[in-house]
């Protein structure tokens, strides 16, 4: 797994939305945007890390960051997410992980000793510019929302 580092462009991106439309990274020049890889929607942990987010919006939107989360479940999976957690963000589907191969999000996963590939939980805040300019690694999923506002705010 080689993942992307600040400093470096952002991979461009096209991948459709919880409402089957086309959503590409570039749309969003002139803002920053927060793509945040998350592996499974309606997980208990993917959950507290997407409330979080929905939670913050206000304070993103001051710091003029639009969020997209990114998994690779289907398209169809997503509508049921945003309406069941009144989420208030746009999800992307990469359902052939071809955009976490480019981010360097998809790789060698290990839970209880069973080992398989999948998507690892890192956030990317990508600059008005479409360099990245912080990634976010570290942190739980409760606390994902506060970690980034933390970094904005500093």
């Amino acid at each position: 797994m080689n993942t992307l580092t600040a400093g470096t462009p952002a991979q461009a991106f096209t991948l459709m939305n919880q409402d089957n439309e086309p959503v590409s990274l570039s749309d969003f020049k002139g803002k920053k945007v927060l793509a945040y890889f998350y592996p499974k929607a309606m997980t208990p942990g993917c959950t507290v890390q997407a409330c979080g987010l929905r939670d913050s919006k206000a304070e993103l939107d001051e710091k003029n960051v639009v969020v997209l989360g990114i998994s690779i479940d289907p398209v169809k999976r997503l509508p049921k997410f945003i309406e069941r957690d009144n989420l208030n963000f746009t999800l992307l589907s990469d359902e052939d992980h071809a955009v976490a191969e480019q981010f360097g999000v998809w790789g060698l996963k290990s839970v209880m000793g069973r080992e398989y590939n999948g998507l690892h939980r890192i956030s990317f805040l990508i600059d008005e510019n479409g360099t990245i300019e912080h990634v976010f690694n570290k942190f739980k999923t409760k606390d994902h929302h506060q970690v980034v506002l933390d970094y904005l705010n500093q």
